[in-house]
């Protein structure tokens, strides 16, 4: 019965991965007073105030950052480093 228990978690867990494959959240960083998109789920505590999504694509995460007011637009520097590293 506990293998049986035991392989239905790890099943479980599996299936909640892969779920998150390709999403992208917009995180507000209270240390650098910047929000950042992330590709996994954010744990919200510490210096992470927020996590809103998860997006389908990280256009639509650029998207809903901007409509986010405690999000200062991203320089452009920014901007730049973020298309390139995704």
């Amino acid at each position: 019965m506990k293998r049986l228990m035991f392989a239905c978690s790890l099943l479980l867990a599996s299936g909640t991965m892969s779920l998150a494959d390709g999403l992208f959240w917009v995180v507000g960083n209270r240390a650098t007073g910047k929000c950042t998109i992330v590709t996994r789920n954010p744990v919200i505590n510490g210096d992470i105030w927020f996590g809103d999504g998860p997006y389908k694509s990280k256009a639509d995460a650029k998207l809903a950052r901007s409509t986010i007011r405690a999000c200062p637009a991203p320089t452009p520097d920014e901007e730049k480093a973020e298309d390139g590293a995704g």
